[in-house]
């Protein structure tokens, strides 16, 4: 199968902290890449990497055998300008854990400004495309509503919506529903279930075992900024083989 995305011995350090540690990853066209690990173990910030919401301090990030934030001049890698870097992000989405919706727009206008600003779209085009989106995550009927009138798990779908407003060829899911009650995390994980059964390619960072263990083509636990263990979600979650992975999961799985 063909890599969508290469993560080659990428590292990261915030001053004298040392977050990752040689992370070395390929996903494939279409694959559900499940990452797991405790806090502070690194998730985040190498998704963040991957869109460049971060910058490495080494290594690099390939997707669609693009290479993402940087480009080579004379023989070195300079970073992308910020105009360079917002084409490359297009087709990157990124789901956050707190939303990031703008308060002062609609749900509607939410999902059409980054279409109309970075793609060129025009009004009519983009406001038919955010109803379609809108539609697929089961917010239509609050298209005119803004983001303080929604509850967690709407603003969340709205999230994903726009996200998928820019038709990207990779998603980007950090814990989506850690900021949610538990009541609500259930409408969030539907929608990202049937992005799954769609074919997208998806990296995912997220507690949801059982969720992970249901959509994943395969998952990846990390610790104090390394990958210590990956395989399919049933040998993983069943039969982990590393005890680092054995602890992490009886932890969470008591909870």
């Amino acid at each position: 199968m063909e890599a969508l995305v290469r993560i080659i011995d990428l590292h990261k350090n915030f001053g004298s902290l040392e977050v990752l540690k040689g992370i070395s990853i390929e996903v494939t066209k279409g694959e559900k890449l499940t990452i797991i690990g405790p806090s502070g173990s690194g998730k985040t910030t190498l998704l963040r990497c991957v869109n460049y919401l971060e910058k490495p301090t080494s290594g690099h990030v390939y997707v669609d055998d693009k290479l993402i934030g940087e480009k080579k001049v004379n023989g070195r890698y300079v970073h992308l300008s910020d105009r360079e870097l917002a084409k490359e992000r297009a087709g990157i989405g990124f789901v956050f854990q707190r939303f990031n919706l703008f308060p002062h727009l609609t749900a509607l206008d939410n999902v059409t400004v980054a279409p109309r600003r970075v793609l060129g779209m025009q009004v009519a085009e983009a406001d038919e495309m955010a109803m379609e989106m809108l539609e697929k995550v089961g917010l239509a009927h609050k298209a005119g509503e803004y983001p303080e009138r929604l509850s967690g798990g709407q603003q969340q779908r709205v999230a994903i919506a726009r996200v998928l407003g820019m038709q990207p060829k990779l998603m980007l899911f950090d814990e989506a529903t850690s900021a949610l009650d538990p009541e609500l995390i259930g409408e969030v994980l539907k929608v990202m279930r049937e992005l799954a059964e769609e074919g997208r390619t998806m990296m995912i960072v997220t507690h949801e075992i059982q969720f992970a263990e249901e959509v994943s083509d395969r998952v990846i636990f990390m610790d104090e900024g390394r990958v210590i263990e990956e395989g399919p979600p049933k040998e993983i979650f069943s039969k982990p083989r590393h005890e680092r992975t054995q602890t992490f999961l009886h932890q969470i799985l008591e909870r």
